[in-house]
């Protein structure tokens, strides 16, 4: 079990027979520190400053305009050792996969996650629990406005906790800066079911509720339009134009033991990118002079062969939730998805790596960096798969915050540090720019099957 303690004092380890160190940190976005690595192509990684660009900062330099964190004590969430087994066996199912979903939660670590208040908050048997402390809330590490939300909870039959969306990581005024779904008893004004101080469900609606046992929560956020399921059935369809534009998913303590687990989530109104004979109608592709690279439309998707050379897209994009699905020829095949890039130049962007090569069979060695990794600035935890059947990667911008999934594991979870720069490769960018897939060398060979967008932020 790792437990959340005090403010720097590490959690205790749990010795396991195959582990895999993950370094959690309690400041808003702040994630494994990254290996400074070199790169095996001078392509990635010409004019690239060192990866120090997630250093941990002091509590007291947080910026509170990013969301009110300096207001409460952040919680660093520990080193923490976890069964690199057990974390690939967290892969979504092919179905959940196809629908776009993700997991906030691999059931051993807090990864992803930052804790504002003293609280209990910890890990044990695949269940995220907490049970004493202070008011407390944890976080994910990066906001949304739209998108569904799905997760299991159960709690003592007292217990007063709730699941907030578009939230400040300390928020005072529920019924104006987010939304709290309550988990509460029958006798609350709002018992589980309700929307603290906005939408309220009724007992006889809820009808006979065990709140011990395991029950599941499925929300979808669209703009002013709020729905609510519980346990299938849909107990909330309702409009509310005071929500928050955007914010954090967290979950509370307030009072009494309440436990997660199974924490899924993904954005809606994704539009696609052409990967069939129409391609060129989302897509320019270049490549380096001398380069042999081509471009091919297969049946099963965009092939892209050779390198060095680039299909980028004619629309740019700066906050993004993209789901790609691809296929290597074999693991050590490099390609990369870049975002944020600079218009018409060759890669100059953020690199998401696309690379399932590893060291001694071991998948905690990527050989490159791994799937997922932003390249020269966090390798990813682990390689999930390695890539030569359809492979799902689903990559997350939202400001300075990047967070990368592949097969619906949490590989990358980082903040961007570094001073402003017009290039990726140099400093932060957030203004948008296209998105590109890379043909590294003359060996790749990759098919992207299906590219899908959601702009997290999009203008009302």
């Amino acid at each position: 079990m790792h437990l959340l303690g005090k403010f720097g004092i590490p959690f205790p380890r749990m010795a396991l027979a195959t582990s895999l160190a993950i370094l959690g940190c309690g400041l808003v976005g702040c994630n494994p520190q990254p290996k400074e690595q070199d790169s095996t192509a001078a392509e990635h990684s010409k004019d690239e400053s060192p990866a120090t660009s997630s250093e941990t900062p002091d509590a007291s330099a947080v910026d509170a305009t990013a969301s009110n964190e300096a207001a409460a004590e952040v919680k660093p969430l520990g080193p923490l050792e976890i069964d690199l087994a057990k974390l690939l066996t967290t892969q979504l199912t092919p179905e959940q996969l196809d629908e776009g979903w993700v997991s906030l939660f691999d059931g051993q670590s807090l990864l992803g996650w930052f804790a504002v208040g003293i609280a209990n908050w910890h890990v044990q048997d695949g269940v995220l629990s907490v049970s004493q402390g202070e008011r407390s809330f944890l976080c994910t590490s990066f906001q949304l406005r739209d998108f569904e939300l799905q997760l299991d909870f159960r709690s003592e039959a007292t217990t007063n906790s709730g699941v907030f969306l578009r939230t400040s990581p300390l928020p005072e005024d529920v019924a104006t800066e987010s939304l709290e779904l309550n988990i509460a008893p029958a006798d609350n004004p709002f018992p589980t079911g309700s929307f603290v101080e906005r939408q309220k469900l009724e007992p006889e609606e809820l009808g006979e509720f065990d709140a011990t046992q395991w029950h599941t929560y499925r929300v979808r956020l669209d703009g002013d339009h709020i729905t609510v399921h519980l346990d299938g059935q849909e107990v909330m369809n309702f409009e509310d134009s005071l929500t928050a534009d955007q914010g954090h998913i967290s979950l509370q303590f307030r009072e009494g033991k309440v436990e997660f687990r199974n924490i899924l989530m993904r954005p809606i109104h994704a539009q696609p990118l052409a990967t069939g004979e129409e391609w060129e109608q989302d897509w320019v592709a270049s490549s380096k002079e001398g380069a042999e690279f081509s471009v091919t439309a297969e049946a099963d998707g965009l092939q892209l062969s050779g390198g060095l050379g680039q299909v980028q897209s004619k629309q740019a994009y700066g906050d993004f939730f993209l789901h790609a699905t691809y296929t290597l020829a074999k693991p050590e095949v490099n390609s990369g998805i870049f975002f944020r890039c600079i218009p018409d130049a060759m890669l100059d962007g953020y690199e998401c790596q696309v690379n399932h090569a590893v060291l001694n069979d071991d998948p905690s060695q990527p050989a490159d960096s791994g799937a997922g990794a932003i390249f020269r600035r966090q390798t990813a935890r682990v390689v999930v798969g390695d890539g030569t059947t359809p492979t799902h990667l689903a990559l997350l911008a939202s400001g300075n915050q990047i967070a990368s999934w592949v097969n619906g594991v949490l590989v990358v979870d980082f903040q961007d540090n570094r001073a402003p720069d017009e290039n990726p490769r140099n400093g932060l960018r957030l203004e948008p720019g296209p998105i590109s897939l890379q043909g590294h060398d003359p060996t790749t060979q990759v098919t992207y099957h299906s590219l899908d967008i959601s702009q997290l932020y999009p203008p009302k």
